[in-house]
Order: structure tokens, then sequence, then C-alpha cells
């Protein structure tokens, strides 16, 4: 009898054994498929059959000519003419390439256009995350509810996705190098295209992308954020401090706030999901910050798949210096003489909110970048499945880094005729993203001594 419950014993545990490993990442057969058939990051190596999206060929890893650290990022791609421009007018013929929220936008605003250029893949990161994403494709998996990753570290976790989740922590766990310090703006716009600019410093520490970092070292707390308000007075001197946690059934995300007012620093657990954006006069949620971010617990994630569609893509013409904010910033949406748009494939995720839970966004369609995990472009609904807001991610390769990443982020409320653009920086200076932090930047401690009344 002992015998035979020994042997149901290990047989139990075998069958565990077996079944844990079945929810770990893809089979080594097919992460050897990254870097041959499918780019380093699980981008189709190939393009397109009719050849309006090329191969990918490496991206840009190399700055042009003439670059130097500290500039704004001349354009590669200047001598680019357009190939056609979708309107209201036109759209029907272009209909099956672009987003529920692009055609709203063409039939609510008669000066919405899209200027459509050649596509360039020009996405591109160091040879170092492109090994950690073979590696770490083999180990990866979901923590308990898909609210959190296990057995991943630096690259993409899960680079041949199965799940419409997968996906969107590839977008968390993106490469944007390993820190940074900048300074850009914040334009809610009403709409007659007023703003009171809010000027903001950010700080940030991709801890989950360290060279030689490892699950036990960066003890769950992946990104570490700290960002304060410069103008206008009314809100000068807020500071927000955010540890972003990878595995949130341990622990959710840690906030805390400095307020000058009363010289406290605060947690601040409501920075998270739909409440407000700090600054965002109401235009946008705290997890529509870089297209999304934070627990995807609220929502069921369906992977729809893959679709080749128009999206903002090497947008640095919207990124130079040579414009003013006032070139850009007009109402109802960006001047649109200054938007690119190219054609690429990118995976479209449906988020439906879960029964039992709250969030002024009942359904999310989001667009993601195949070759990047850049969510480019995003569509929200309101509790009556009406498309409310309209969200857009124009990205440049930043090419000394390399990484890809977004300079202007906007969110347009199709319901007001009001929208907000993020991280504005064509008067302000480039970022730095040599910079070095040692942790102690990012304290409750640290926050409290450099609060100024």
């Amino acid at each position: 009898m002992k015998k035979t419950i020994c042997k149901l014993s290990i047989f139990l545990m075998a069958g565990l054994l077996l079944t844990s490993q079945g929810f770990a990442g893809v089979s080594a057969e097919q992460a050897d498929r990254l870097g041959k058939d499918l780019t380093p990051m699980g981008g189709e190596q190939a393009g397109n059959a009719d050849g309006t999206i090329p191969a990918w060929d490496g991206g840009i890893t190399t700055p042009p000519a003439g670059y130097e650290k500290g500039m704004h990022h001349p354009d590669p791609y200047a001598a680019d003419k357009t190939l056609f421009t979708v309107t209201a007018d036109n759209m029907a013929q272009y209909a099956d390439k672009l987003t529920a929220g692009q055609q709203a936008m063409l039939k609510t605003y008669p000066s919405y256009k899209m200027n459509v250029y050649p596509t360039h893949r020009s996405a591109a990161m160091p040879q170092r995350i492109y090994d950690a994403t073979k590696s770490t494709a083999v180990t990866s998996q979901l923590a308990e509810g898909d609210n959190g990753v296990t057995g991943s570290i630096n690259g993409i976790p899960f680079p041949i996705p199965e799940k419409g989740i997968e996906v969107i922590w590839n977008h968390i766990l993106r490469w944007r190098g390993n820190a940074f310090d900048r300074n850009f703006g914040l334009a809610p716009m009403t709409r007659g295209g007023d703003f009171t600019m809010v000027e903001f410093n950010e700080k940030g520490d991709f801890r989950y992308s360290h060279e030689g970092m490892t699950e036990e070292k960066f003890n769950n707390t992946i990104a570490t954020f700290k960002q304060e308000i410069f103008a206008p007075a009314r809100v000068a001197g807020r500071i927000l401090l955010v540890h972003e946690t990878l595995d949130q059934n341990k622990e959710n995300r840690r906030a805390w706030l400095y307020n000058p007012g009363q010289r406290r620093v605060r947690r601040a657990p409501n920075v998270a999901f739909d409440n407000p954006k700090e600054g965002g006069d109401g235009l946008t949620t705290s997890d529509t910050v870089d297209m999304y971010n934070g627990s995807p617990e609220r929502y069921n994630w369906e992977l729809v798949g893959k679709k080749e569609i128009y999206v903002p893509y090497n947008s640095y013409l919207l990124h130079s210096d040579k414009l003013k904010y006032k070139d850009i910033l007009t109402p109802l949406h960006l001047n649109p003489d200054y938007l690119r748009y190219e054609l690429h494939r990118v995976w479209v995720v449906e988020a439906t909110l879960k029964e039992g839970t709250s969030h002024i966004y009942k359904r999310r369609t989001f667009y993601v970048d195949e070759d990047s995990w850049q969510i480019l472009a995003m569509d929200q609904y309101d509790s009556r499945d009406q498309l409310w807001r309209v969200s857009e991610g124009h990205c440049i390769n930043y090419y000394e880094v390399p990484t890809f990443w977004s300079t202007v982020e906007t969110h347009y409320d199709l319901q007001s005729g009001r929208y907000i653009a993020i991280n504005l920086n064509n008067e302000h200076s480039m970022y730095n993203f040599d910079v070095k932090f040692t942790g102690k930047e990012f304290t409750a401690s640290a926050l409290r001594r450099s609060g100024k009344r």
C-alpha cells in the first residue's frame, strides 16, 4: 500500500511539473526562429506579398552623419515624398488599413488628414536585448491571473505570442534604454485650440533592462520613475514617485506624491487604472501614459491577430526642433502637415472590461508594432460601447541608444472635441539616455528632501 501511494505521489508530482512546464515559454525550436524567419524581436522578417512593407534589415543601428548626442534627431527619411493622402472623401478605398479611431477622426474633423509615406522598418535594439529575448522566450511565463511575468529578464518575454495579454506584457517590458532624464511639455487643448503648457522633468530607471540584472536583484521592481512639475505656478513643485512592479500578485505598484502646499509626502495608490493623469485636465487616464502601463487585471485580453495598418511611424518631422509648439498644436488635432503614417504589420489586441470590475473604458483596441512591441494606436470605448477617445504614439528610432519609442503621444476626445498632447519636446532639450542612477534617487526619503515649497 505504501509503495502504491509513493508511486502515485511521484506520478502526480511529475504531472504537476509537466503542467507547469507546459505554461512556460515557447520551445527551443520555436525560439530558434528568432533571427531567422522572425526578427530577433519576433516580427516577420520578410516583407508583405505586394512589396508595400519591406523586409526587416536590422533597422537603424548607427546615427546619420552629423548627428551628435544632445541634438534633436535628424530625419533619415527627409527625402521621402508623400505616396498619397487619406481624407474623409477617399477613406473608403483605404478602410481595410485604417483603425476604427482613424476613420472616426476623418469623419468627425474635416481638417484632419493622413499623409502616407514609404514604409521603413527602422526599429532596432542592442544585440544583448536580442540575445536576452531568445533565451527568455523559453523560460518566461505568466504569473497567476496573468497579472505578472516570471522567468524573464532584459528581453521581450513572449516574442511569439499566443495570447493578447502576452502582447501587452511585451509592450510593458520592451526595451527603452537603461535610464533617461528628460524635460517635456504636456498640452491639454481646448476645443478652440487654447492651452496652458504643463512643464515636466522626468527621470526613469528601467531596472529590468540593466545588463547583468536578475530577477533576484530587481526584487520585483522593474522600473522607477520620478516626475516633477515646473509650470504653471498653480501646480509647480508637485513631484510623483513610482515604483513599478512585475508580479503584481505579490505587490501592486508603489507611488508617492509630494505636495508643496502641504510640504508632505503621501502614498498615492490612486496613480493607476482610470484615475486622471497628473496635469492632464481629465483628458487621459493614469494607465494610458506610455499608451498603456500598470496592472492588466481589470480586462480580458483577446489576441485578434496581425493586420496591416497605416500607423504613425518615423515621426522625425513632428520631433524636429525647427518647429514651435504653435506650429504643431492646432484646434481639434495636431497639425496633420507634420504627421507621418506608414503601412506596418501590427498585432491587434481587444481588451474588454471584466465583470465585477470598473473602468471608464469598457473596451479598448490596441495596435502594437511587430518590430518593437510599441503600442502605436489605441481606440477606447465608453460604457455605451461608443468610441470615445482615440490615441496615437508617434515614434522614432532614438538611434544613439538605439531604441524605438514615442516622441509625442496624443489622446483625442471625440465627444468634447478636445485632446491632449504629451511628451512634447520640440522646444525642450533632448533626452539624456546616458544618465545613471544609484537607486537612492527614487526613494520616499529622497522625495521629501527634494521637495520645495
